[in-house]
């Protein structure tokens, strides 16, 4: 077993029987290369593995620090907007602003997302994103005001994620995500032109930024006849 497959395997024990708990720092790099004798490059290949396997997130200066490995769920299986997924996929769309205020989080509902979660006011969007005409997906944002500021009405009609990358300066990293399928409720019905036994599928989600702040909690409510899922997976040997 090479070096750094060797490091990979004790910190990610360690990780896994919670001697470096989530939210805790993994040890420096020197320290590293201390404990266990090897190089630098072969300590950041090992921290590199655990960063791409989800157990740690790294930030230039502050070191690794341990995530919940059930956050790291990408699209869904991604952390993509729905503007930069229209852009790739040259889609017709359009963007219907419903609200665009403060709320109370629905924290219970965003549960299993984020177990620590708690009830408190948040920035509040609800958007309703049309595809070639049609009502496609009911979009739900709620976004911590400690660090976004005012929401732009042209931001929110375009993409969000340029909006708090770009101009805001927010370094977006991982996201977790559940899909469920529920039965459709009336305002389900009346914006998205349902009929009355419908289902929707819906996605919600927390997204954190690199520093491991959750700042975004996001129920996005999606016509079933409309949603399609593709992802890859990889068979895990036991």
């Amino acid at each position: 077993m090479r070096k750094y497959d060797v490091i990979y395997q004790d910190l990610k024990d360690k990780i896994e029987a919670e001697i470096y708990v989530t939210g805790s720092l993994l040890p420096s790099e020197r320290t590293l290369q201390e404990m266990y004798r090897a190089s630098r490059d072969t300590v950041r290949k090992a921290l590199q593995q655990l960063k791409g396997d989800g157990f740690i997130q790294s930030q230039k200066g502050k070191g690794s620090t341990v995530i919940n490995r059930q956050e790291y769920v990408f699209p869904v299986s991604g952390v993509v907007s729905y503007a930069e997924l229209a852009k790739q996929f040259h889609l017709q769309t359009r963007t219907v602003i419903l609200a665009n205020h403060f709320a109370t989080l629905p924290a219970k509902s965003f549960k299993d997302v984020d177990p620590h979660v708690t009830t408190k006011q948040m920035r509040f969007l609800k958007r309703v994103r049309y595809l070639k005409g049609e009502p496609d997906i009911i979009d739900i944002d709620y976004l911590d005001p400690k660090v976004v500021p005012p929401i732009p009405e042209s931001a929110a009609k375009d993409s969000l994620y340029a909006y708090l990358e770009g101009q805001v300066g927010l370094t977006i990293a991982y996201a977790t995500k559940e899909i469920t399928v529920e039965t459709a409720t009336e305002e389900d019905r009346r914006y998205l032109k349902l009929p009355q036994a419908a289902v929707v599928v819906v996605v919600r989600s927390c997204s954190s930024l690199v520093d491991t702040t959750k700042f975004q909690y996001t129920e996005s409510r999606h016509r079933a006849d409309r949603f399609k899922f593709h992802d890859f997976a990889r068979r895990m040997r036991p």
